[in-house]
């Protein structure tokens, strides 16, 4: 893209910044690991003690599962750690009222959402093998409160680049952006559960995953497994007319792109039967989609397009 002036109203990164960014981009590797996870029946790794390991601190030559569990733990620990530190270094850097100050307290809040959600799972057993109906509902409850969180962690580190950043959508804008952030987190709800369905119901061939899906004895985990691809389509049609409607916005070129990709691999992973690489390269696209609409629309209700427009140009 080409170069102009930064506006005044951006200041140089500061260091709040660049941990900001560095928290959402390390939040994304747990959250894809934590697919791993799943994907490998790894759930069940350290039994159903949390937040110990099996009854231990440090499990004691661990197998494959528990290593793969404990890793996403103790990632998953830190990850709690570092937005803590996050928060309070808003707090320190900018004045009440910031809007970094206000992402940085909701981010916090939505992190101690993820951690008891992830207890809930553990103890209650919604883990490895199991196949609780409530397994889905705490289940897509956990996405979209980790899908909420990037979102979080997303506005903190763009906000922190501003000295006065404002949030001003027109009525137009506002609703596209409740559009927009709905669709997102009802296709990646209805993804986790596709997902889990694979994970516990896979099929020998695609064919075959097909007659399950429509099957009258179906597990309704499997019969759900039809919502993913028909959301995902609807999703990423409006995605595409939404980044063509404001090109001049951050990253629009972007989400077109992701949009794409994510298309292309969301049909290899149910052809190839949702081998476990698919699975986390089609969650990592997510995630970086979803971060490039938060932004976007940070950018289309700051009231001020060419502005924004600049910035990333």
């Amino acid at each position: 893209m080409s170069s102009t002036t930064v506006p005044e109203s951006w200041t140089p990164v500061r260091g709040i910044t660049r941990l900001a960014w560095g928290v959402l981009f390390y939040n994304i590797f747990v959250i894809v690991w934590g697919a791993m996870v799943r994907a490998t029946g790894s759930g069940a790794g350290c039994g159903d003690h949390w937040p110990l390991c099996n009854g231990q601190v440090l499990p004691v030559l661990p197998q494959m599962h528990t290593l793969i569990e404990f890793t996403h733990r103790l990632t998953s620990g830190l990850a709690l750690l570092f937005v803590i530190l996050l928060y309070l270094g808003v707090r320190r850097q900018f004045a009440p009222g910031h809007l970094a100050r206000w992402a940085g307290f909701w981010t916090l809040v939505l992190m101690l959402n993820e951690t008891l959600i992830g207890a809930v799972l553990v103890l209650l057993r919604l883990v490895a093998e199991s196949r609780s109906p409530w397994r889905g509902v705490v289940l897509s409850i956990h996405l979209v409160n980790t899908m909420l969180l990037l979102g979080g962690l997303t506005l903190t580190a763009w906000w922190s680049m501003q000295e006065q950043p404002r949030w001003q959508p027109s009525p137009e804008v506002r609703r596209l952006a409740r559009l927009g952030v709905a669709a997102m987190l009802i296709v990646s709800a209805a993804g986790g559960i596709a997902a889990l369905g694979d994970t516990l119901f896979p099929p020998d061939s695609l064919r075959q995953g097909i007659e399950q899906e429509f099957g009258k004895d179906a597990p309704l985990l499997v019969r759900l497994r039809v919502l993913h691809p028909l959301l995902a389509v609807l999703t990423g049609g409006f995605l595409f007319w939404l980044a063509s409607r404001f090109p001049q916005m951050p990253l629009a070129n972007a989400i077109l792109g992701l949009t794409l990709a994510q298309f292309l691999l969301g049909g290899l992973n149910i052809i190839l039967l949702t081998p476990v690489w698919t699975q986390l390269a089609h969650l990592l696209l997510t995630d970086l989609l979803w971060v490039s609409l938060v932004i976007f629309l940070a950018a289309l209700g700051s009231g001020n397009k060419s502005e924004s427009a600049n910035v990333y140009s």
